[in-house]
């Protein structure tokens, strides 16, 4: 895979003797994207936990940590003390029946384990990551049900979701950030999105002569004007087969549609691009740049497991931004 400069985010050259500005850990790692973001703040990682044996593999060959396993099956009080907790945890369903019991109703899920190291830890800040469908599960009740359950802990929290595109970031992907303080009179105000000058597109991305597959199948182009109305937003111009999931065809003057871990369909994970003359998907590479990684992030795992992988993580730029006012909250 080429390793072009990136005309996004290059990595941030630190020294590791300024890695001192904080300390955290680093739950649900995944490939180490909310770690990227923290250490390019200052922070030294002090623990990270993640059990995909592939994802560990793309984290320790980037991070040179290898990530603790099942954080399940480890005990809060074995870990480190630390100032800031990091978590994209996954949404899994809550098994509650809205009897709004806080901590109590988190049992059996892997919220859980992010509470019981708040719990016993006590960091002074968390930020949290999660689809937006979060605030909607089950009509509302797993959601009140984790806020209940931040405010027992005695934290004073703050949430939103947000866009990655509004963010500097080609990719329409929307999520919920949960910010949390010890400090209950912090004041927290979330990121700005940023001018229309910075808003970036596909094209912004794209490897040149970027080798990824080739969609052969006829393709029906919308009666659509050439030019996106929102860059902010997917710009669908054409489809193929029946234009279901992954046969859907976009174009590359806008930002791109959510990478996806597990979508399906011929363009599944990465949606498909008018790229010049030909229809194709996103080459492992374009995904990474899609969520803010640098270009020199290694990524020594197959294409498709890539695809996965950058489709778990979360955009880098996006968690860079929010752990700046946090920093700046907290001061």
């Amino acid at each position: 895979m080429t390793n072009n400069s990136s005309v996004l985010h290059p990595r941030k050259s630190w020294d590791n003797s300024q890695l001192d500005k904080f300390t955290f850990i680093d739950l649900f790692a995944g490939i180490g994207g909310f770690r990227i973001a923290a250490e390019s703040n200052g922070g030294k990682c002090v623990f990270s936990s993640e059990w995909d044996k592939n994802s560990c593999k793309t984290y320790s060959t980037n991070h040179y940590d290898i990530p603790q396993g099942d954080i399940t099956k480890i005990l809060e009080t074995n870990i480190p003390d630390h100032d800031i907790l990091f978590a994209g945890f996954p949404c899994q369903a809550f098994s509650i029946s809205g009897k709004q019991n806080g901590f109590d109703d988190t049992r059996g899920t892997l919220f859980f384990d992010v509470a019981r190291i708040i719990k016993c830890k006590k960091p002074k800040m968390f930020l949290l990551e999660n689809v937006k469908n979060l605030i909607r599960h089950d009509h509302g009740k797993t959601f009140k049900t984790i806020v209940n359950t931040i405010d027992e802990l005695g934290y004073k929290y703050f949430y939103k979701v947000l866009r990655s595109s509004d963010y500097g970031v080609p990719q329409a992907r929307e999520r919920i950030y949960i910010v949390g303080f010890l400090d209950r009179s912090t004041v927290f105000h979330f990121p700005k999105p940023v001018d229309d000058s910075y808003v970036r597109v596909v094209s912004d991305i794209l490897e040149p002569n970027g080798k990824a597959k080739v969609i052969d199948r006829e393709i029906h182009y919308l009666d659509k004007p050439d030019t996106p109305p929102d860059r902010r937003r997917p710009y669908q111009i054409g489809y193929f087969n029946k234009g279901g999931q992954g046969e859907r065809v976009y174009s590359i003057n806008s930002a791109g549609i959510t990478l996806s871990a597990y979508g399906g369909g011929q363009a599944g994970k990465t949606g498909a691009y008018k790229v010049g003359e030909a229809i194709r998907k996103l080459t492992a590479r374009e995904c990474a740049r899609m969520q803010g990684f640098p270009d020199d992030f290694s990524i020594p795992v197959s294409e498709n497991l890539a695809y996965k992988q950058f489709g778990d993580s979360v955009s880098v730029p996006v968690i860079n931004k929010l752990i700046a006012q946090m920093l700046e909250a907290a001061l």
